[in-house]
């Protein structure tokens, strides 16, 4: 940091500090110029070779000096012209009070240091060498224009001690503005250490809070002292009063106790509450040796069988896809001489409807083997930051652009106070959305009316972005609806099934949530709660 970048910003704490502390030592220093010009003649000392000048100058510095403080309490602080010119007013003050009380010339030289060492501390190197070579002046002038006193070589002394303290000056002042850029270089750096800590902390924090496993910390005495959200629903979502582990999770609190005092880990799986996963407790001390802080982490075991399921499906899925893309052309081949046979003119109507047939299921076919070449070779997501009011409107304009919807009815709701911000990858965000409209307007619809449609956009806890495609129709059986996200899993008859396991495939991938929700009433509504924007204080 600059001294000039100093001297334009005082008002840091360091530099209201010295300041503050300025202000306190100019008035101590009135008061000790009211102390020797007033001091009663009969002392002897000091003696005032013009009282008048020394106790109007005494009596001007003190009302000064309780201005300067009034002032700054008032304002906070001063700008680096008011701190210059409290300095000089300061120097004109020592240099008349040195001019009517020689004989404590030393002491007023002396305090008048400590004036620039401040100034040095508060301003640039530049204005701080031109307050020392005013002060320098100060002194040595009135040594010039100062009537001889008697003794020998008193001229000689004067000027030597005056050159010393000029000498002083300039060392004082050069040595406090090196010391002060160094201690206002270390506030900033430390100031940016802190910032630099509580990002992250909050990234820290996020990270655990986020963390499929469970995280708990237990003190000594079994309490709870932090638990993130993973571990706080696979404990069946307990009331944030409970703290005592032995109440929210009697067997994981024994397997605690039997490992502090054993050592030994029992990793059998076991369910800490009715509904929820089974999970394998693991244990660790924040210190060796140590017992008083406990870290404990829940991983659920479902979460291992669906990565298992996972990679047995991405295997399947290479294997669907190689399979699909061979038989693709036989395919072709099947649908092409279908078309030719039902271009002939002798073929008879019972042939044409079999005709008709086999278009019909080469077209299912064809769309089938369309999704899982879609599944297999679909793109790691590219997240951007989205305003998902005016997305939903594109979106919506865009599909009534590409798709005759006639008399059916679909519009966007979104009556936020602010803007919803998520984000996610808009092409597969599109993807998920047109293929739950499309849905929608195909099935969603009672008999003989039109379907209507919403896409609602809103705020859900905690300020989370949600995106909702609401239709009016029969609705999903509970039977049905435990299933739909299921590959392969279909209704209707010409349906592949695929196209809501690949929505939440999407979603997943952009770390969305797609659930099915019943709407009271009749309906069906697909909410996609998706991920918010990260917010870091920036560093300064």
């Amino acid at each position: 940091m600059s001294s000039r970048a100093i001297a334009d910003s005082p008002n840091s704490t360091t530099t209201r500090h010295e300041l503050l502390f300025l202000n306190y030592f100019r008035l101590a220093q009135a008061l000790v110029y009211v102390g020797l010009a007033f001091t009663p003649s009969g002392m002897g000392w000091p003696h005032l070779d013009n009282s008048s000048l020394a106790r109007l100058v005494a009596a001007g510095y003190l009302l000064f000096a309780l201005a300067v403080i009034s002032i700054t309490h008032l304002t906070k602080a001063l700008g680096w012209l008011g701190i210059l010119g409290t300095l000089l007013v300061d120097i004109v003050a020592a240099v008349l009070a040195i001019a009517a009380m020689n004989d404590a010339r030393i002491g007023i030289a002396m305090m008048l240091a400590v004036n620039l060492a401040a100034g040095a501390l508060l301003l640039p190197l530049r204005l701080a060498l031109f307050l020392a070579a005013l002060a320098t002046l100060g002194v040595l002038g009135r040594t010039l224009f100062a009537l001889p006193h008697p003794g020998p070589s008193v001229d000689d002394r004067d000027f030597l001690e005056s050159g010393l303290f000029g000498m002083a000056y300039f060392a004082i002042v050069v040595l406090c503005n090196v010391l002060g850029r160094q201690l206002r270089a270390s506030e900033a750096l430390a100031e940016q250490r802190s910032i630099d800590l509580v990002n992250l902390a909050q990234v820290n924090e996020l990270i655990i809070r986020r963390m499929k496993t469970g995280v708990m910390l237990v003190d000594d005495a079994n309490r709870i002292h932090q638990i993130n959200e993973s571990a706080w629903m696979l404990l069946g979502n307990p009331s944030s009063d409970q703290r005592d582990l032995g109440r929210v999770a009697p067997e994981l609190s024994r397997r605690l106790y039997h490992w502090i005092t054993s050592g030994k880990l029992d990793e059998t799986a076991t369910q800490l509450a009715d509904g929820m996963p089974e999970v394998v407790p693991r244990f660790s001390r924040l210190a060796p040796n140590d017992d008083s802080l406990v870290l404990i982490f829940l991983d659920d075991t479902s979460l291992v069988s669906r990565r298992a399921e996972e990679l047995t499906l991405g295997s399947l899925g290479r294997l669907s896809a190689s399979i699909a893309h061979e038989i693709r052309n036989p395919l072709a081949a099947i649908r092409y001489s279908a078309q030719l046979l039902a271009e002939s003119n002798e073929i008879s109507p019972t042939d044409l409807r079999m005709v008709e047939i086999i278009n019909n299921h080469c077209s299912r076919l064809n769309d089938i083997i369309e999704n899982i070449l879609q599944l297999s070779r679909r793109e790691r997501s590219r997240p951007e930051t989205l305003n998902l009011g005016d997305w939903a409107h594109d979106f919506v304009d865009e599909y009534k652009q590409g798709n005759d919807i006639g008399n059916d009815s679909l519009r966007v709701i979104d009556n936020s106070a602010q803007p919803v911000i998520a984000v996610a990858d808009p092409q597969q965000l599109h993807q998920v959305i047109w293929n739950l409209v499309q849905n929608a307007l195909r099935y969603g619809r009672m008999p003989g009316e039109p379907a209507r449609v919403l896409v609602v956009v809103r705020h859900g806890e905690h300020g989370v972005p949600i995106l909702e495609v609401i239709d009016r129709g029969p609705g999903i059986a509970p039977k049905v609806a435990a299933q739909i996200f299921e590959p392969f899993y279909t209704t209707h008859e010409y349906g592949t099934g695929l196209g809501l396991y690949l929505a939440r495939q999407m979603a997943e991938a952009n770390q969305a949530v797609l659930e099915y929700v019943r709407v009271a009433g009749g309906g069906s509504c697909f909410r996609l709660v998706l991920t918010p924007p990260v917010r870091i204080e920036p560093a300064a």
